[in-house]
């Protein structure tokens, strides 16, 4: 597969972009475990050219995670071709725009997957972005606003028209936010559609290396998008590109391994902010792991986990969880 000029290879596995998730340290972690591409939080294209200190730290991308992607966002043509040309100041090797974002912050003001109510200029925008940039130029969009609105399969067609490299779809509309399953179905039929010639990247409900060959294997897409699968478990990419090649599941570490990786992050997460911050981001990650699923009267352990607020506190109760509940360290 390729985007552009950027070749990807077969089967290629992407780290999504999430807000608050994909910043420089958990795209470089989830690189070191075969995460073809990733994505930086998305951008806002308002923020960025107001200069705002915060929006200007995530453009900042190293060497060791490409290829690598800025996703932008916005309502507005003329500040969305500036912050594009912005953004490709920073030298990622592509640019994605957001037309898929649900929450209501975001798709409620119109930009997003609000985007999704106003096509005509979903696609001016994206003609005028692909225009004002050399870099490849790629989509991420949802199947439509809501179950009456499923229109991705001639949306498809009409953003390639605009001259996008490749387009992601999330298999669900705006009005089920993150709710009920993904459906791959128009995913499919897009990728299916013989008038489509760009990479079809699917997303939605990847939580298995299981899943992730399934997508592959029934929707023919170019490539598979994990997200949420991700949270808590980088090492996800590592399985899912084992079972891809070989067919069968990669046999598990230890739980210390898994351990050690998630105090990987704790430990990268406060040398990127301070220890409250670092520690405050990194509970979605302690939150979401399922290293801590199905171990019998964990609650309490779980609960204190999520209140600790200094790293001594919070590795005392991580290093004593393998001899408490009698795992393999």
């Amino acid at each position: 597969m390729k985007i552009g000029t950027i070749e990807l290879g077969e089967r290629p596995v992407f780290l999504a972009p999430m807000e608050d998730v994909t910043d420089m340290a958990f795209r470089l972690m989830c690189k070191r475990f075969g995460a073809d591409m990733v994505y930086t939080e998305f951008v806002s294209s308002d923020a960025l050219i107001r200069n705002v200190d915060r929006t200007q730290q995530k453009l900042l991308v190293a060497e060791e995670e490409r290829p690598v992607a800025i996703q932008i966002y916005g309502k507005n043509t003329d500040a969305m071709v500036e912050a594009a040309r912005l953004c490709e100041e920073a030298k990622p090797d592509l640019l994605d725009i957001n037309f898929g974002c649900p929450v209501k912050k975001v798709a409620g003001k119109g930009a997003g997957a609000g985007m999704l109510r106003n096509v005509p200029l979903m696609l001016e925008i994206t003609r005028e972005v692909v225009k004002a940039v050399r870099i490849p130029v790629t989509v991420k969009t949802r199947l439509g606003w809501d179950a009456d609105n499923k229109i991705i399969v001639e949306l498809a067609e009409r953003l390639q028209d605009c001259g996008i490299a490749a387009l992601t779809i999330h298999g669900r509309t705006r009005s089920q936010m993150y709710t009920g399953e993904a459906d791959w179905t128009l995913i499919g039929e897009v990728k299916n559609n013989p008038r489509m010639h760009i990479p079809i990247i699917g997303n939605g409900d990847v939580t298995s290396a299981e899943t992730c060959k399934e997508r592959f294997d029934t929707y023919g897409v170019d490539g598979v998008m994990i997200g949420r699968g991700s949270i808590g478990r980088p090492w996800i990419f590592r399985e899912a590109k084992h079972f891809l090649a070989t067919g069968a599941a990669l046999p598990p570490e230890t739980f210390g391994w898994y351990l050690d990786i998630l105090k990987q992050q704790v430990l990268q997460s406060v040398e990127r902010l301070d220890e409250r911050r670092g520690i405050v981001h990194i509970r979605r990650h302690l939150a979401a792991t399922p290293l801590f699923k199905g171990i019998t009267d964990f609650k309490h352990t779980r609960i204190a986990m999520l209140r600790a607020e200094t790293i001594a506190d919070l590795f005392a109760i991580l290093d004593d969880i393998p001899a408490r509940f009698g795992l393999e360290s």
